[in-house]
């Protein structure tokens, strides 16, 4: 793995300098910066754009959702994991749609951490297995049965694929169908389940029943 840089955004300090210390002990993170609110983050990326970043939500000045949406208007590569006190629906959500790749408790152990940092890296997404068991629950109890009835059957195959974290060549290589129509059939399924990203696929996944967490 190459070397990360990791910029730590949180209004509290001494759990910015807790995980700063821990991130310190993992061989491949070589630096790691910190700015206390979401606007001083956003100044920050004049100077430099971080490999991935760790964003809390509740911050004053601007919180992490402003934040991460004005962050990614600007740099759409830009690889961000949120960071909460709490597996909140709403705020899980708010965050997805805003862009992150990434949502992890604060309570979380350094595995954790070091999971959605590899994950992250490699271009996939990376939910902590008590978020997902919290939105699967309360999606379930909402759940419409004939959500994905606008979807083809090759489209809900692919979506199925994409959500296990397949890549596009992945995808096309086990339904033997091109990159290109696989490149295709991504692009619509964003438009017809209005989704910005992966993780509003794999919501929508959940939520609609085509897969099962």
């Amino acid at each position: 793995m190459p070397e990360i840089s990791v910029c730590l955004v949180d209004d509290h300090q001494l759990f910015r300098e807790g995980l700063k210390l821990l991130l310190g002990n993992i061989p491949d993170v070589v630096e790691v910066y910190e700015a206390s609110d979401g606007q001083a983050f956003l100044d920050s990326l004049e100077q430099k754009v971080p490999d991935i970043v760790f964003m809390d939500i509740e911050m004053p000045v601007m919180n992490g959702i402003e934040t991460t949406a004005k962050a990614l208007d600007r740099f759409p590569d830009l690889r961000i994991v949120a960071l909460s006190m709490y597996g909140d629906e709403e705020y899980t959500m708010k965050m997805i749609h805003a862009g992150v790749m990434g949502f992890i408790l604060k309570n979380s152990g350094i595995q954790e951490v070091v999971n959605a940092i590899d994950n992250v890296i490699a271009g996939k997404n990376y939910y902590s297995q008590e978020i997902v068991s919290g939105m699967v629950q309360k999606l379930t109890k909402k759940r419409k049965v004939n959500a994905q009835g606008d979807l083809s059957e090759r489209e809900s195959e692919v979506l199925f694929y994409i959500c296990k974290g397949y890549s596009n060549k992945e995808i096309a290589d086990t339904l033997f169908i091109s990159k290109r129509t696989v490149d295709k059939h991504r692009e619509n399924l964003l438009l017809k389940t209005g989704s910005k990203n992966t993780a509003g696929l794999v919501m929508f996944a959940i939520q609609s029943g085509i897969i099962d967490l």
